[in-house]
């Protein structure tokens, strides 16, 4: 089954691609995977300390992809993949596509306005031509209505 990867955030450009890729999965006949990504945090003395900051990050990015899900099953009907994981970001993705051959695209949102975010800066980049699937940036200053066009 085509399954669209999408590399969500706190960003309002993570709810675009979101909402553009559920629109394209149903239109094909396939599924969306959700990834929330946490960063690895930075070198703190005190292991418990350290086992707070964590634990809190992925509390964080599990209600973030569980929020996703739930308004991509109302909005679609597409009872989406999810995947919380710890670490450098591109390095993931490549993880993903290279295990999962159903993944068709990877897509990502643009900001709107300022320069665009690490994974678009990334992919669109030097590592764009190494990608075995397309890339679909997708513009974070759309509305609703041009998402629902486009898709």
């Amino acid at each position: 089954m085509r399954t669209y990867l999408v590399v969500i955030d706190e960003s309002p450009e993570a709810e675009i691609a979101l909402r553009f890729a559920a629109r394209r999965a149903v239109k094909t006949g396939g599924n969306v995977e959700i990834l929330a990504l946490i960063p690895k945090p930075d070198f703190v003395q005190w292991g418990g300390v350290m086992a707070t900051i964590e634990e809190e990050a992925r509390e964080r990015a599990e209600a973030l992809v569980a929020r996703a899900a739930g308004t991509l099953f109302a909005e679609s009907g597409l009872q989406p993949s999810i995947t919380v994981r710890e670490g450098d970001g591109p390095k993931i993705v490549h993880e993903m596509i290279a295990a999962n051959r159903e993944i068709a695209a990877l897509v990502l949102g643009a900001a709107a306005s300022g320069p665009p975010g690490p994974m678009v800066t990334h992919f669109s980049g030097s590592d764009a031509g190494k990608l075995p699937v397309p890339l679909m940036v997708i513009p974070g200053g759309l509305d609703m209505d041009a998402i629902d066009r486009l898709s």
